[in-house]
């Protein structure tokens, strides 16, 4: 080889890396802070994913993800929101309830943040307005709280003879809880039953709480909407079966894990949403002029199998109304 050809083979060889970590350095980085765990997280995975895809982004290909997943450690969101923010991630996308979104808040004024909550965003102060959310936060608000009175009336068509409903509230989760609270006792005066509150923030209070069932003696029992309760969702289905109790949930896992029933916003179109919002962002688009988005695509799920063995009918009016049957 004459030496100006492996002079040119050296240079060449060189330059390769430099050319590769430049390409590197240009995928986008997306931070994902979510406050329950890797498990928890997958179907909404795969909604955000596809949402991504859609806006023309795939992970591994053409966009990178940095996952931070606080497995119910509300404690541990600051820092990992911090450690995002040193990484300098393009966009920060969060989940599991509004702390999250919080804490990446906190953490950065000018990083893009796009949030999946089931609460109204407004009234919780992390956005100005729906139609134009401000600053750099915006998100998909899943409105799961907003929905307990359907709930309810739907419980009622599984069992007419509801006169009592305890409620499952996660007291560390403030907002939700208050919200909770004043729709069912809407309710509750509108169709003549009583509430019994039951406490839980810890899968031993979820016991305990299910332990005082014998001396309440409610009819059925109401999940309120909280990212801690699905991480237990399975805990939640197996107690209700032993204490051969109905009860309604918010969404879809907790009837796949075994609960009743559940009526609410379908998770995976909801993080298709986000996972939109976060291609438009990495095109450019700036959150402030992106509206909340609010699915509306609602579902009713039924365990067929969970009715039969608490010795309930499904009527034809529910079955027709339902979305799914999980038999």
């Amino acid at each position: 080889m004459r030496r100006r050809e492996f002079i040119a083979l050296l240079g060449g060889t060189a330059a390769w890396p430099l050319t590769a970590r430049a390409q590197q350095a240009a995928t986008p980085v997306i931070g994902v802070l979510h406050s329950q765990s890797p498990d928890a997280f997958s179907e909404p995975l795969r909604g955000f994913r596809q949402g991504l895809k859609e806006a023309g982004y795939v992970e591994g290909e053409n966009v990178a993800i940095e996952y931070r997943f606080a497995d119910n450690r509300m404690d541990r969101l600051s820092e990992m929101a911090a450690d995002l923010v040193r990484r300098r991630v393009a966009v920060i996308v969060t989940g599991g309830g509004p702390v999250p979104a919080f804490a990446a808040k906190q953490a950065t004024s000018t990083i893009p943040i796009v949030f999946t909550i089931g609460d109204d965003p407004v009234r919780l102060g992390l956005v100005d307005t729906l139609a134009r959310p401000g600053n750099n936060v915006t998100g998909t608000s899943f409105v799961v709280t907003e929905l307990a009175t359907k709930r309810v009336e739907l419980l009622r068509q599984m069992v007419p003879a509801i006169r009592h409903v305890a409620v499952l509230v996660n007291p560390a989760e403030a907002s939700n809880t208050e919200v909770t609270l004043k729709d069912l006792e809407t309710a509750a005066g509108l169709m003549g039953f009583e509430i019994t509150t039951l406490p839980a923030s810890t899968g031993h209070e979820i016991t305990a709480a299910f332990a005082t069932l014998e001396r309440k003696r409610p009819d059925a029992i109401f999940v309120a909407p909280d990212a801690f309760f699905t991480t237990r969702r399975v805990q939640l289905a197996l107690l209700a079966m032993l204490h051969k109790i109905p009860v309604v949930y918010p969404i879809r896992p907790f009837v796949e894990a075994g609960g009743l029933m559940s009526y609410g916003t379908s998770l995976t179109d909801a993080y298709r949403h986000t996972g939109g919002y976060t291609g438009r962002i990495l095109k450019g688009a700036k959150p402030a002029d992106l509206p909340v988005a609010r699915p509306t695509k609602f579902e009713l799920v039924i365990n067929a199998d969970t009715a039969r063995l608490l010795g309930l009918t499904v009527t034809p009016s529910l079955l027709a109304t339902a979305d799914e049957v999980i038999e």
